[in-house]
C-alpha cells in the first residue's frame, strides 16, 4: 500500500426520476444504460478508472493504480467529454421523447492510500479528497462542472474557468475555493516558460550548432536528441536552437502525446499542417486540399493523408516513411529544414522508425531532426542516438551559480534575500523547473512580495514544500519503477538521503533482496540515486535529488515508515555494536519518527511507549554529550526532544 495524490471525478445524473414517469421502465433502463456507457467511455478514454456507481452517480479516479503527471488534466478533459457526450444523447432524447437529462460534476485532487498491484481490487482509503469532490458536484449548477482549488492549481494554464464564490460545503469548517470549468484548450496544465534567457547550456547549444553547420555545408540529414529528466530545460534548449537558426532555415514542429486515439503520427500531422499553413483545428477536407496544393506527387499525398488521418486508405508503414522523407527532402531543396519533435519518450515505435528513416536519406537534402526525450526512452532503447549520423546530448543539473542566475531571471532581475536564494538553489538541486515552481508557490502563498526592485521575504518558508506540479511529476516517475526497484528505494528513503548497500538490503523484503544489485543498478540508470564512495565492505549511495527522496518517503504509508524506522535501528544495534556515542542522535531520530507515526495511527500501546522511551534515552545521551563538548544549543534541542517523548511526570 502507498499514499499518493489522485484526482476524483464525481458525477450525478439528474432528471431520470421525472423522465421515468413518462417512459416505460424497460425504455428508461435502456436509456440509462446508454448514458452510463457514454460517461464511462469518456472517463476510460482519458485514463480514468471507474471506482463505483452509487445510484445515478459515478465516482471515478485518475492516478490509480499508476500516477501520471497530467492526471488532473486528464480528469478535466474527461469531464468536458462527458458533457459533450450528454449533449449528443440529449439531442436524440429530445427528438424521440421530447425530454432531456442533466448532470452535475465535481473534481478534486488529494491524497489517498492505494494498492500498488494493478490487478488488485482497489479499496481506496479516500478521506477528505473524495468527500470534497462529491460536495463540489452537489453545489454545481445543472450541467455544470466545479473544480476544487487543488485541481485548479494543476490545470490553470490549460483551462478556461469562471470564478465562483467560495462555497460553504457540508462537513467543511471553512469555505472552499471553486471554479466553474468552461473549456480546456491547452496542452500543459501549468505552462512552462520558454522566453527566458538560456542559462548554463552554452556547451550543448554550441554542439548542436556544429551539427547544424555540418547539415548545411554537406547537404546531409542528421538527428540530435536532447535527453534529461523532467524540468532540466530540454525544450528550452531546443527553442534556443530554433531561435538561432530561424532566419536561415525552415522550421516545423510536432509533439508526441502521452495518450489518446490516433496518436502514432500526431507529431507528423502537426508538422505537415504547419508546412501547408493549415491549423490543427481545420476540418479534414480543408487540410487535405491544402496538402494536395503543396505536394505535386499524388503518391506522396495519398500516403501522407493516410498518416494524418485525412484518408481511410491504409498503407504499409514503409510506404508512409518513404512519403514523409520525399516530402521533407522537397522542402529542404530550397534551404535547410529543421524538424523539431518534442517528448519522443511517448512516441510509438512506428514514429521513431520514421524519424530514423528520414535522417538516412540520400545526400543533398539538408535536414536536422531535433528531438527531446526523457530518460524513459533510454530504458526502452538504450542505443538510441548513438548510431552513425545520430547525436545524443544528456543534460546534467545546472551548477549552483547557474541556478542562482536562473532564479534572478525568473524574478525579473529583482534581488532575493540571500538566505532564501540559497535555500531555493539547494532544494532545486540544479533543476530549473523545480526552482521556478518553488518561487511561484512562495509568491502565491504571500511568502514573497515584491517592493520596487527587491523581493521581501515575509517568513514561513524555513522548509520549502514540494509544489503540487513537481509532486505530480515525481509521483509519475516513481510509479514507473519496477516493483523490485521501488521495494529497494522505499527503505532507502527511510534511512536517509545517503544509505549503504548492506543497510538497505537488511530492510528490503526477501523477494526484492535477492535482486538487490540489479535493483540498485536500475535506480542508478533512472537517475534516482548515485553511487558514492565505496569501501571494501560495501558501496554507499545518495538520492539524486532531495525532492525524489521526499516524494518516495511521503508516498509510503505511515505504518510502513514506522516499521522501517524501527527495523533500521534494530539492524544498526546488531550490525554496528559499540557505536552508541556516534549513533545515538541518528538512531534516536529514527525511533522518534517511528513513535510519532504510531501515535498518529491510534493510541499508543505499551510497545509504542517503549519505542518513545528508547528514543528519549538515546536523544538525551546525545544531548548530554553535546553539552559536555560545549555545544549548548544542540544539547538543549536534543534534551527537549527527549522530554517531549515522555510523560510529564516521568522522572
Amino acid at each position: 500500500m502507498v499514499r499518493k495524490t489522485v484526482t476524483f471525478l464525481f458525477c450525478d445524473l439528474k432528471g431520470s426520476t421525472a423522465l421515468g414517469e413518462r417512459l416505460d421502465a424497460e425504455a428508461l433502463h435502456e436509456l440509462k444504460e446508454r448514458y452510463f456507457d457514454a460517461m464511462s467511455k469518456a472517463i476510460t478514454r482519458h485514463g480514468g478508472k471507474i471506482e463505483k456507481y452509487i445510484g445515478d452517480a459515478i465516482m471515478a479516479v485518475f492516478g490509480v493504480p499508476r500516477s501520471r503527471e497530467d492526471d488532473a488534466l486528464r480528469a478535466v478533459r474527461a469531464a468536458l467529454d462527458m458533457q459533450a457526450a450528454l449533449g449528443e444523447l440529449n439531442r436524440d432524447l429530445q427528438r424521440r421523447y421530447g425530454a432531456t437529462l442533466a448532470n452535475r460534476t465535481g473534481l478534486n485532487t488529494g491524497e489517498v492510500v492505494a494498492n500498488l498491484d494493478p490487478g488488485a481490487d482497489q479499496k481506496l482509503a479516500t478521506g477528505d479528497a473524495v468527500n470534497t469532490a462529491a460536495r463540489l458536484e452537489q453545489a454545481a449548477p445543472e450541467n455544470g462542472i466545479y473544480i476544487g482549488e487543488s485541481t485548479y492549481r494543476l490545470v490553470r494554464d490549460a483551462v478556461q474557468v469562471e470564478a465562483v464564490e467560495p462555497l460553504e460545503l457540508k462537513g467543511k469548517t471553512e469555505r472552499v475555493g471553486a471554479w466553474r470549468l468552461l473549456a480546456c484548450e491547452g496542452e500543459e496544465g501549468v505552462a512552462r516558460r520558454h522566453d527566458r534567457p538560456l542559462v548554463g547550456r552554452e556547451a550543448e547549444l554550441a554542439r548542436i550548432r556544429e551539427v547544424f553547420a555540418e547539415v548545411c555545408t554537406q547537404g546531409v540529414a542528421r538527428l540530435v536528441t536532447i535527453v534529461g529528466e523532467p524540468g532540466l530545460g530540454k525544450s528550452r534548449l531546443a527553442r534556443a536552437v530554433i531561435e538561432d537558426v530561424a532566419a536561415g532555415a525552415r522550421v516545423l514542429s510536432g509533439r508526441c502525446l502521452s495518450y489518446g486515439e490516433g496518436i502514432t503520427f500526431w507529431p507528423l500531422a502537426m508538422a505537415l499542417r504547419e508546412a501547408c499553413g493549415v491549423a490543427m483545428q481545420a476540418p479534414p477536407g480543408e487540410a487535405l486540399a491544402r496538402l494536395q496544393e503543396s505536394v505535386p506527387d499524388p503518391e506522396v499525398v495519398h500516403r501522407l493523408a493516410a498518416a494524418m488521418g485525412l484518408s481511410e486508405t491504409a498503407f504499409p508503414l514503409p510506404e508512409i516513411n518513404w512519403a514523409a522523407r520525399r516530402y521533407f527532402e522537397s522542402l529542404a531543396s530550397d534551404g535547410p529544414l529543421l524538424l523539431f519533435v518534442d517528448d519522443i519518450q511517448w512516441a510509438e515505435p512506428a514514429l521513431l522508425d520514421l524519424l530514423e528513416y528520414v535522417t538516412r536519406g540520400q545526400a543533398g537534402a539538408s535536414i536536422l531532426v531535433l528531438c527531446t526525450a526523457r530518460l524513459e526512452l533510454l530504458e526502452r532503447l538504450p542505443e538510441w542516438g548513438t548510431q552513425p549520423g545520430f547525436s545524443r546530448l544528456t543534460l546534467a543539473p545546472l551548477a549552483a551559480e547557474d541556478s542562482a542566475r536562473l532564479v534572478e531571471e525568473v524574478l525579473g532581475g529583482a534581488q532575493l534575500p540571500t538566505e532564501l536564494l540559497q535555500r531555493i538553489v539547494s532544494a532545486a538541486n540544479g533543476n530549473p523547473l523545480y526552482a521556478e515552481q518553488m518561487l511561484l508557490m512562495l509568491i502565491e502563498r504571500g511568502v514573497l512580495r515584491r517592493e520596487g526592485e527587491r523581493w521581501v521575504h515575509e517568513g514561513g518558508a524555513d522548509q520549502i514544500d514540494v509544489p503540487p506540479t513537481i509532486q505530480a511529476l515525481l509521483e509519475a516517475r516513481i510509479d514507473q519503477l519496477r516493483r523490485g526497484e521501488r521495494a529497494t528505494a522505499e527503505p532507502a528513503a527511510v534511512i536517509g538521503m545517503e544509505f549503504g548497500q548492506q543497510a538497505v538490503g537488511s530492510l528490503t523484503a526477501q523477494d526484492a533482496r535477492a535482486q538487490l544489485d540489479q535493483n540498485l543498478d536500475g535506480l542508478v540508470r533512472k537517475q534516482m540515486i548515485w553511487p558514492q564512495a565505496s569501501s571494501e565492505r560495501e558501496t554507499s549511495f545518495k538520492f539524486h535529488h532531495q525532492l525524489v527522496h521526499d516524494t518516495l518517503y511521503q508516498g509510503m504509508t505511515k505504518r510502513s515508515r514506522a516499521n522501517l524506522h524501527l527495523a533500521f535501528v534494530q539492524w544498526c544495534d546488531t550490525a554496528q555494536p559499540g557505536r552508541e556515542a556516534e549513533l545515538d542522535e541518528v538512531l534516536g531520530y529514527h525511533l522518534e519518527q517511528a513513535r510519532g507515526y504510531l501515535a498518529e495511527l491510534g493510541p499508543l500501546d505499551e510497545a509504542g511507549e517503549r519505542v518513545g522511551r528508547d528514543a528519549a534515552t538515546r536523544l538525551a545521551r546525545a544531548g548530554n554529550r553535546a553539552a559536555e563538548r560545549g555545544d549548548a544549543h544542540a544539547g538543549v534541542s536534543l534534551r527537549r526532544r527527549a522530554a517531549a517523548l515522555l510523560e510529564s511526570d516521568d522522572p
